[in-house]
């Protein structure tokens, strides 16, 4: 812009005057490749824009859409590197707020994110929630304990694990055992849900509770039993670019593609449910 008014107080030709009108709106179309949220795919931006490598802190039950997508996005802009590490939400706040490099933040709870808001880690308005999740009952193929509810679990004679409290699965475990009226006494409380998935699919464990989305990508190594008061535990996935991320447009336009129609659909297909 200050250049066309330049040439415009220069008293330019007609000509030059509408050369230079045809490159600001060239330019302030390719400003708008990186929309709100949710509006598009920032993965449409001109490569040159998106050139770098950014580090990525994802949430456990991320790991298979957000593979998925980090992939999509390098197809889609060869210059552009996206890798991402998963665990724990609190995990992962722990690490960033030590230090750790990260450019972008995807967390399995509101909470999480908050911490780092406001230790301005993260800018208070960058948050957006692009997927929610609720829990289920994994057991191993078949069923040997016969569980059918989520009272089941009370029964001592079984090895139930779930998430430690500060983990987002853990805090919503908490949350259906107080809807349910269910006190259980787990034999071990994790720092993941992959870690709860993985004692149940190797047999360690009777029962866990992880999310309906762990279950599906778990293949034939589990099997799911619903309960109605997983609905009284619905969480929602925020995601934000970490303020310090020394490529801001690259982590910007990861969060796009994640909250843009690539990233719904990818996010759908792995089993959760929309914001």
């Amino acid at each position: 812009m200050p250049r066309a008014l330049t040439r415009r107080g220069l008293r330019a030709s007609a000509v030059a005057i509408a050369a230079a009108s045809a490159l600001t709106v060239a330019a302030c179309s390719a400003s708008t490749g990186n929309g709100a949220p949710g509006s598009s795919d920032a993965g449409t931006t001109t490569g040159a824009s998106l050139a770098g490598s950014i580090t990525v802190f994802a949430a456990a039950s991320l790991n298979a859409p957000f593979t998925e997508l980090a992939e999509q996005f390098e197809a889609e802009h060869p210059e552009a590197s996206i890798d991402v590490s998963f665990a724990g939400s609190s995990d992962l706040v722990t690490q960033i707020s030590e230090g750790a490099p990260a450019d972008v933040f995807a967390s399995a709870d509101e909470a999480n994110m908050t911490t780092l808001t406001e230790a301005g880690v993260i800018d208070a308005d960058a948050p957006v929630d692009f997927a929610t999740n609720v829990l289920t009952i994994a057991v191993p193929p078949g069923n040997p304990a016969g569980v059918t509810s989520l009272s089941d679990l009370e029964d001592p004679g079984l090895r139930v694990v779930v998430c430690a409290p500060q983990v987002p699965c853990g805090a919503a475990t908490e949350r259906v055992e107080r809807e349910a009226d269910v006190t259980l006494a787990p034999a071990s409380e994790e720092s993941a849900v992959t870690d709860v998935l993985g004692k149940v699919s190797s047999g360690e464990a009777d029962a866990g509770l992880v999310y309906v989305t762990d279950v599906a990508g778990a293949g034939d190594a589990v099997d799911a039993v619903d309960f109605p008061e997983s609905s009284a535990a619905v969480n929602a996935y925020p995601i934000a670019p970490v303020a310090a991320s020394g490529h801001p447009a690259l982590a910007d336009a990861f969060v796009h593609f994640v909250t843009g129609a690539t990233g719904r659909a990818v996010l759908a297909d792995a089993g959760f449910g929309a914001p």
